[in-house]
């Protein structure tokens, strides 16, 4: 599905990863980590998946991390640090993970400044709307009066969202102006950032996706496509933005910045 071409460098797409307690074997320690379902939908449609784990940075690491990348995809996860949008945490949100908020906060920072294409999954759309001046509903069975949205532990809620005409989510989907999401999520976007616009939301009016029309490609949803193996439609449209970028880069002769990779690699071999 949209692979490419022979002897094409196919696009490097950039994904945020967990940072959590893991055991594997007899080791139990912090570790990262990312369900293969992302990599699985990156590399469907012709991407090459990269793992960006949490991680000290500046935002000169973030631009010199993503300068080697034709796009990013910001993961799904932990709950958002309420402190970074005013308010007290709610009972039910998570501990606040701070290497995460300020890791994926840097790197759309990055992207949006140098306009590499990027898609939100989840966290990633509440991340970015919180970077952007934004900020979340703590937990939306207060507003809708059961968990729909989140049925379960490792159970998906599933819906049908109703998407605006004439944006790039959209485009993306076709013909098709729903998309029946795979919903994973007690929060969700509350106060819109001012640079955001909404393209979708659920029945029930919880915003299910947002797309900053300042860059060629910046979209983010608050539902789970890499759980819908059938419809690969927006890492499809991710990674033919990436490389429309990388071949754009190219065109216009802008080095990617491999040096210090290219040094690692040396030094380990």
């Amino acid at each position: 599905m949209n692979a490419s071409s022979p002897g094409e460098r196919p696009p490097l797409i950039g994904i945020t990863t967990y940072l959590e307690q893991a055991q594997t074997g007899v080791w139990d320690v912090r570790a990262s980590f990312l369900p293969k379902v992302y990599m699985d939908a990156v590399t469907d449609v012709g991407g090459v998946a990269i793992l960006l784990p949490p991680q000290p940075a500046t935002p000169e690491i973030a631009r010199h991390v993503l300068r080697a990348l034709d796009g990013l995809i910001v993961s799904g996860g932990a709950d958002v640090d309420p402190a970074l949008y005013g308010q007290d945490p709610h009972p039910m949100t998570g501990a606040p993970r701070e290497d995460r908020d300020a890791w994926e906060t840097l790197l759309l920072e990055a992207a949006i400044d140098l306009e590499i294409p990027f898609l939100g999954i989840c966290r990633g759309a509440q991340v970015l709307n919180v970077a952007l001046g934004g900020d979340l509903i703590q937990h939306v069975p207060d507003l809708v009066g059961d968990t729909r949205y989140q049925p379960g532990a490792a159970i998906f809620g599933e819906t049908e969202i109703s998407v605006e005409p004439n944006t790039r989510i959209a485009e993306l989907l076709g013909d098709d102006r729903s998309a029946r999401a795979h919903l994973y999520h007690h929060q969700a976007i509350g106060a819109v950032a001012p640079r955001l616009e909404v393209t979708s939301r659920s029945k029930d009016g919880i915003i299910e996706s947002v797309e900053l029309p300042s860059v060629p490609f910046g979209v983010a949803v608050q539902w789970h496509p890499e759980e819908h193996a059938e419809d690969r439609r927006l890492f499809a449209g991710v990674v033919r933005a990436a490389r429309d970028y990388r071949d754009a880069r190219a065109g216009a002769s802008i080095p990617r910045d491999t040096s210090s990779a290219a040094q690692i690699t040396k030094e380990h071999a």
